[in-house]
């Protein structure tokens, strides 16, 4: 009769990824993988307590904005990272993709010109900037 002993070696948590990759080089290999365009990786630490990263990336069409998305999507969860929220799929101008710790934007190219997310994220405001001399200056 086979015995039903469970070794404690064969259980694995399901928050334990299951991937060797961290998480950021899951998404980048991916969204290589699918010929996504011009990503950048900005570290969010520090500057808000929604991510750690935050990665941008163009594809050229809404096509192929969707199947990377997608693509994208599956390959987090195949790796143990679990399931993603996803917004814009509909459309596919735009996509965004919680994966918790990351926040990952797919964008037309238009409309990532038009958004300009990398500026917004990579200057470096300071408390001063907002007193109400410096408001008066703008």
């Amino acid at each position: 009769m086979p015995s039903n002993n469970i070794s404690e070696d064969n259980i694995t948590s399901s928050m334990e990824p299951h991937s060797p990759n961290t998480l950021l080089e899951v998404i980048i290999t991916s969204l290589e993988d699918d010929k996504a365009e011009e990503i950048i990786t900005i570290d969010l630490k520090g500057k808000t307590s929604i991510a750690d990263s935050m990665i941008i990336a163009s594809g050229r069409s809404t096509r192929q904005v969707a199947a990377i998305a997608d693509h994208l999507a599956v390959n987090i969860k195949n790796a143990g990272y679990g399931h993603t929220k996803t917004e814009g799929l509909e459309k596919a101008d735009w996509v965004l993709i919680d994966a918790g710790d990351a926040i990952i934007h797919i964008f037309r190219p238009e409309v990532r010109s038009f958004y300009n997310l990398e500026k917004m994220w990579t200057m470096e405001i300071r408390p001063d900037d907002f007193t109400p001399d410096q408001l008066l200056k703008s």
